[in-house]
């Protein structure tokens, strides 16, 4: 498979025509609310803050909230990285002898909506998903009927669960970055013409990490082509939902009837070191997709924390996805569980080239 294939993979509802469209207007056309692992427990030595914060980048946002309380930026904790074009609503974390400096953060383009404390710092991962509001402006004449049969496939089936293009660098540079370091070779010169400095530890995760995104987006891709999407395969690595642990399927009907029930989701590989093995016809798919980048599993050797590898859920479950008919489009409401992106749901709606250079 191409790298263009990884960028922009399959789609569950590719024989159905799209609403077309487009998003991000204005800033409050994209909404997104964080869904917390858990709320504070109104003590401790942490401020966990509500924010609501329009128009801002996760990394400027940071640096933002560490700038107006002078403090350092690694004291700022976030569970995960929200929009830009957008308003959203997230928890951020600072330390709680920052509370008489709070006013320093209202205003341009930051709200704190709600003070409460805790025990810990918040860290990477401390959510269990994402609420988007999104309007879809100006879509095409009959869009009310072509969106029904749209609605109807990606709730009965799930939505594949690709990763977004953004998480691959502008034409996919990041990723190439990172298949030249797995390989050993020299890595490909920037848009601009550098050489990028992967010795940087921010550059090199970036890198690997869209490595890992792009090898389970080629195997999920192979898997909805050879028409094995919503099916268990003997060896493969399930997952329970919505939380829970790992294990190899073994009787394939009993856990075809469990997958079937929305109980447990194959899970595909991000491979690394200490990724959870399949076995059988599951696994000897994964090593195709290794074969297929001229990589094996020994390739994720001495990149220590970076490569650890870890498993993805194939499918999400779209139980909550809805939509409404506004004067200026159609306004979308759903949930989704961490790392899954909005853009994949997107795409499939309005089949059209939906832009992620914002989505940071």
């Amino acid at each position: 498979m191409s790298i263009e294939a990884i960028l922009a993979p399959p789609l569950l509802t590719a024989d159905l025509p799209g609403i077309g469209g487009r998003i991000k207007s204005v800033p409050e056309d994209f909404e997104v609310e964080e869904i917390p692992a858990y709320e504070p427990s109104g003590s401790g030595e942490f401020l966990y803050l509500w924010i609501e914060k329009r128009d801002m980048g996760a990394e400027y946002f940071v640096r933002q909230v560490a700038k107006r309380l002078d403090i350092p930026v690694g004291e700022v904790g976030t569970a995960g990285m929200k929009d830009r074009h957008a308003v959203t609503r997230q928890m951020v974390s600072v330390p709680g002898q920052v509370e008489d400096r709070l006013g320093q953060l209202e205003g341009d383009g930051i709200r704190v909506l709600k003070i409460s404390r805790h025990g810990n710092k918040l860290r990477p991962g401390h959510l269990h998903g994402n609420h988007f509001n999104i309007l879809v402006r100006d879509p095409l004449p009959g869009s009310e009927q072509i969106l029904q049969p749209l609605l109807e496939r990606l709730q009965a089936h799930g939505l594949p669960n690709f990763y977004g293009p953004q998480r691959f660098g502008h034409d996919g540079e990041t990723l190439h970055q990172g298949l030249a370091l797995l390989r050993g070779k020299k890595p490909p010169l920037s848009a601009t013409g550098r050489v990028p400095n992967l010795r940087s530890p921010f550059l090199r995760k970036l890198a690997l990490s869209a490595v890992q995104s792009g090898l389970f987006n080629h195997y999920l891709a192979e898997r909805m082509n050879a028409g094995l999407l919503r099916r268990v395969l003997p060896g493969d690595a399930m997952a329970k939902v919505p939380f829970g642990g790992m294990f190899v399927a073994e009787d394939v009907a009993r856990e075809q009837e469990r997958f079937d029930a929305g109980e447990t989701v194959p899970a595909g590989p991000i491979f690394g070191r200490k990724t959870f093995p399949a076995a059988g016809e599951a696994a000897a798919r994964e090593q195709e997709t290794l074969r297929a980048f001229n990589l094996s599993p020994s390739s994720f050797a001495g990149f220590g924390k970076l490569m650890q590898g870890t498993r993805r859920h194939n499918l999400v479950a779209l139980t909550n996805l809805s939509a409404a008919m506004e004067p200026a489009g159609i306004r979308f409401s759903f949930s989704l569980p961490a790392g899954t992106y909005a853009t994949v749901l997107l795409r499939e709606l309005m089949k059209t080239t939906v832009s992620d250079e914002d989505f940071s």
